[in-house]
């Protein structure tokens, strides 16, 4: 109950401002989720398509090569993918050939004997030699995205594809 004029103006203004942040809040909580629907949409639009994503992992099915991409770092001069059974031990080194920015690879399940690879998952991990020095660079996977889950919590999508679930936002390319 202000009983002088400038107070009660003060009470109203502090009653604007309490409603505009209410208000603007409402208008950021619309806009989050409107993005994360969006992103649901793109997401289901990549079911039954292939993607290449960042993943250090593969899912080898005993018959189809694990192929993929490697972006090659300013001044590197050479490359090696190891893949690593799941007790980490090395099943095959292959040293990759650079191709201006990347350096493509295919896996085709033979370990360094040349005896056929067990099915399962494997470790794929990537360095390269920049400058004399040993770099690791991220393993980029091609893999055929089956379907598409959104965390209820978090509201991040999540690929769920032939080399196991990747996250939407390590997807680099589509074809």
């Amino acid at each position: 109950k202000p009983l002088e004029s400038t107070e009660f103006l003060s009470q109203l203004a502090q009653f604007s401002t309490v409603t505009g942040i209410q208000d603007v809040k409402g208008a950021v909580t619309d806009m989050v989720g409107s993005l994360r629907a969006s992103q649901a949409l793109q997401g289901a639009g990549l079911i039954g398509r292939s993607v290449v994503a960042v993943a250090d992992h593969a899912n080898f099915d005993g018959v189809t090569s694990v192929e993929g991409s490697i972006d090659v770092p300013e001044g590197a001069s050479a490359i090696e993918l190891t893949v690593r059974d799941t007790a980490g031990a090395i099943v095959r080194r292959l040293p990759l050939r650079i191709d201006g920015s990347s350096a493509a690879f295919a896996w085709d399940g033979r370990s360094e004997r040349g005896t056929a690879a067990a099915r399962g998952p494997y470790a794929l991990e990537a360095v390269a030699q920049v400058g004399g020095r040993a770099e690791s660079v991220p393993v980029q996977v091609q893999s055929r995205v089956a379907s598409v889950s959104l965390d209820p919590t978090s509201g991040a999508i999540a690929l769920e594809t032939d080399h196991g679930t990747l996250a939407f936002a390590a997807v680099r390319r589509v074809k």
